[in-house]
């Protein structure tokens, strides 16, 4: 049997049974647009997620109070000491450091004139906005200080639009948490960074912060450093000059490289299991598949033994049927994948802000996979047909 037998028998059988090949397709593509659909999501969520949060730059250390560690009743009666700011002073001498942002975080209310905002209020050093790479809209960010800062205030894009709409707001005075402070600068838009809204935000001295929100200690120092080491080697100078410090390692060290790493495996797997609800309604298909090649098999008995009769191998048979069951899940593939492109056109049409990243890869693989799902449908039933006697498939009605 030459291979253009196998097609001419194969399109003869699908177009011999329009209604049911098109049904067996339509489940196949709807399985194949699931698949591609949620993973295309899954993976532009994914990036989106890793560039919002690389916005910060790549070289930075992010120390926080506490070691997590598992130990017994002598891990619960430690002492653990609070991050100062004598500690963010004394990293600001290690070797390759460029900012040290001491920080804390709180919520309040937002005063000027008779309006009133609620929000989040950061307290941090000067050089923030150098450190994660923000830029400033209007006027400057925190200045420096040497001794205790004065009441200056940065607002975030969104609060300042809230506050004053067109108005320049600079100079004005302004009530955070009930105290007065000068409005000093505007942060240009940074939109939002996992549901946190980064224009939502006043930004006020870290000390007169920590005097707002009656803490004794920092909630995380960030470092940045220069190209010229490592993000381990700057770490460990790091934990070793906070070791002196509070006599022992009573806090956490992540670096920017470990950070991404741990969201980008959170993310993967997201995207895995994403992917693998798209694979139920495949599932599905590949049952309509099997399904059909068994009903086939018995409607075909007769052929099946003519051929057999004619000089058709058993081999041949199985390769006929197969291929049958292959044809149906690749047209099942291309007709998935062009029913997930529209459906992202869509989405990109209504909304262009929903994060889409369309790859090669995973439409190579979609068709592969239509494919794989033809071969273990179709398997079954092939050798079913191949194993037939010829003589009695010959005398079945």
């Amino acid at each position: 049997m030459l291979s253009r037998d196998y097609l001419t028998l194969t399109l003869k059988t699908l177009t011999t049974s329009r209604m049911r090949a098109a049904l067996t397709i339509i489940g196949i593509a709807i399985g194949i647009a699931a698949v591609v659909l949620l993973t295309t999501l899954g993976q532009g969520l994914r990036f989106y997620v890793l560039e919002n949060f690389s916005q910060f730059g790549s070289r930075i250390i992010a120390v926080t109070p506490g070691k997590a560690q598992t130990g017994g009743m002598g891990g619960l009666l430690s002492n653990t000491h609070p991050l100062t700011l004598a500690d963010a002073q004394s990293l600001t001498s290690l070797p390759y450091a460029i900012e040290v942002v001491p920080l804390v975080q709180g919520a309040g209310a937002i005063e000027y004139g008779v309006r009133v905002r609620h929000t989040d209020i950061l307290g941090v050093g000067p050089g923030a906005a150098r450190a994660w790479l923000f830029d400033i809209a209007l006027g400057r960010f925190l200045p420096e200080h040497g001794g205790y800062s004065q009441p200056f205030a940065v607002l975030g894009h969104k609060v300042r639009n809230e506050l004053f709409g067109p108005t320049n707001p600079l100079g004005q005075f302004i009530r955070v948490g009930g105290e007065r402070y000068r409005v000093v600068g505007v942060m240009e838009a940074k939109g939002q960074m996992l549901g946190f809204d980064l224009d939502d935000i006043v930004y006020i001295p870290i000390d007169r912060a920590l005097t707002l929100f009656n803490r004794t200690g920092l909630m995380e120092i960030d470092v940045t450093y220069r190209a010229g080491t490592s993000a381990e080697a700057m770490a460990e100078r790091i934990r070793n000059r906070l070791i002196a410090r509070h006599g022992g390692e009573d806090f956490s060290l992540l670096t920017q490289d470990e950070m991404l790493a741990s969201l980008d495996r959170i993310l993967g797997i997201l995207t895995l299991a994403i992917g693998g609800l798209g694979g139920i309604s495949l599932l599905v298909g590949a049952i309509g598949i099997l399904t059909i090649m068994v009903t086939t098999v018995r409607e075909r008995r007769n052929e099946i033994g003519l051929l057999r009769a004619m000089g058709a191998t058993a081999r041949q048979i199985l390769l006929l049927f197969l291929y049958e069951s292959i044809l149906l899940a690749l047209a099942g593939g291309l007709v998935g994948l062009l029913l997930s492109a529209l459906m992202l056109g869509l989405l990109w049409f209504s909304i262009p802000a929903l994060p889409i990243q369309v790859s090669p890869l995973f439409l190579l693989l979609a068709l592969l996979l239509s494919i794989g799902v033809g071969v273990i449908a179709g398997i079954v039933p092939a050798r079913q047909a191949a194993k037939l006697n010829p003589v009695t498939a010959l005398q079945s009605e």
